[in-house]
């Protein structure tokens, strides 16, 4: 017997009935939010060659991508990731068209692995792309409509860490260490691994960043961050902190001091990020529900040198959290049971189109008698028959 006939793919789940209710309300919400802001859905095919992802300063490890290959053994990949495949959009089918592009998405990502650290390898992500505008008004708009694709997806509490990864980078810059060793360090950070950062550091104590970069995981709160990190740091990475400074005092302005918050230690695994980087996260659900920033190089390995920012949601972490606080309702039976008299079987389904159109709920009876079609609405929960022959008969249950 096939053991795995039953069950689904490591990292994968079955959807249903309220949960896909619940994924179809996030997306409407999403979709309706960004199209309204004046921004233009695109759909990047699931497949992609493999190269896409391979770029230096974009690249996503091998061994996270699901891989096959075409019928003349070029290598293919499940799509790892959106922003990619939509540069690639931009500088193949967009052109001509005139800047910004102001694009949206909502799609699937595939990541193999993922499963060992609690999330599923096939993620529903909805986002925006803000490509050929750069500067703080730019930021400011895809950080608000980041605020406000939260608010609208009910979450009743949330938070979102603003970071620059520019700061890491100039700091990083000044340390005599290979690409590998700062992207473990870069990974202690992430994880606020403070023994592992020392331990790092130990070797490089005579650099002027190290005092900076030891600290750079624990700096995280509001304006006393930014006050002890220009304090600490060299020149050159000042300019990193008053961007996010003069940005974090603008976003006060919405009312968010509660919401916004500062960390320093946000430091991006995805290496094309060059300015403003962002997470947020909802109350009920343990893992990042969106991420986002500035990427200005991306696009240049397409040939087309443009500025970019932009975000992307977990709509499954949305539409788990949507769930558990009872925002979706759950199915209800279907409102009449459109039953047929035998010879009577496509009047009976023209009936219950009409009945649909009316806004009722219409399922069809697959049987032969009334006391079959009947035990088959009560077992369902449905209130009413309607039985189709030379005339229609109405029965409640």
């Amino acid at each position: 017997m096939n053991p795995y006939r039953k069950i689904t793919p490591e990292g994968s789940r079955d959807l249903l009935f309220e949960e896909c209710a619940a994924q179809n309300r996030v997306k409407e919400l999403l979709m309706n939010l960004f199209c309204g802001r004046g921004y233009r859905e695109v759909m990047p095919p699931t497949l992609e060659y493999c190269d896409l992802f391979t770029l230096p300063g974009a690249e996503i490890p091998l061994e996270e991508m699901y891989k096959m290959t075409d019928r003349w053994g070029r290598l293919l990949v499940l799509r790892p990731d959106v922003t990619t495949p939509i540069a690639r959009i931009t500088a193949a089918r967009l052109k001509e068209h005139p800047l910004p592009l102001r694009l949206c998405y909502t799609q699937k990502a595939y990541r193999t692995g993922r499963g060992y650290h609690g999330e599923y390898n096939e993620c529903t992500q909805s986002g925006i792309e803000l490509i050929g505008a750069q500067g703080m008004r730019a930021d400011l708009e895809v950080l608000a409509l980041a605020v406000e694709a939260l608010r609208v997806c009910g979450a009743p509490d949330f938070r979102i860490e603003i970071g620059h990864a520019g700061f890491f980078k100039e700091l990083t810059s000044e340390l005599p260490a290979g690409e590998a060793e700062i992207e473990e360090l870069r990974w202690f950070i992430e994880q606020k691994n403070y023994a592992a950062i020392d331990q790092f550091l130990k070797p490089f104590s005579d650099c002027s960043a190290t005092p900076a970069i030891r600290k750079l995981a624990r700096w995280f709160g509001g304006d006393g961050v930014l006050s002890e990190a220009l304090a600490l740091c060299p020149a050159q990475a000042k300019a990193p902190i008053e961007e996010i400074s003069e940005i974090f005092s603008r976003l006060q302005t919405l009312g968010l001091k509660d919401k916004i918050s500062i960390d320093l230690g946000l430091v991006h695994r995805n290496s094309y990020y060059t300015g403003i980087v962002f997470r947020g996260y909802v109350e009920g659900s343990g893992a990042t529900v969106l991420s986002g920033g500035r990427y200005d190089r991306l696009h240049g390995l397409f040939g087309r040198s443009l500025a970019a920012v932009g975000f992307a949601l977990d709509n499954d972490a949305l539409a788990r959290t949507m769930l558990e606080r009872g925002d979706i309702a759950p199915e209800k039976p279907a409102d009449v049971l459109v039953h047929a008299e035998p010879g009577f079987e496509m009047e009976a389904l023209t009936y219950a189109g009409l009945l649909a159109k009316e806004g009722l709920v219409c399922a069809a009876s697959t049987f032969s008698s009334m006391e079959e079609a009947i035990q088959c609405a009560r077992q369902q929960g449905i209130s009413r028959m309607d039985r189709v022959g030379e005339q229609v008969e109405t029965c409640l249950l």
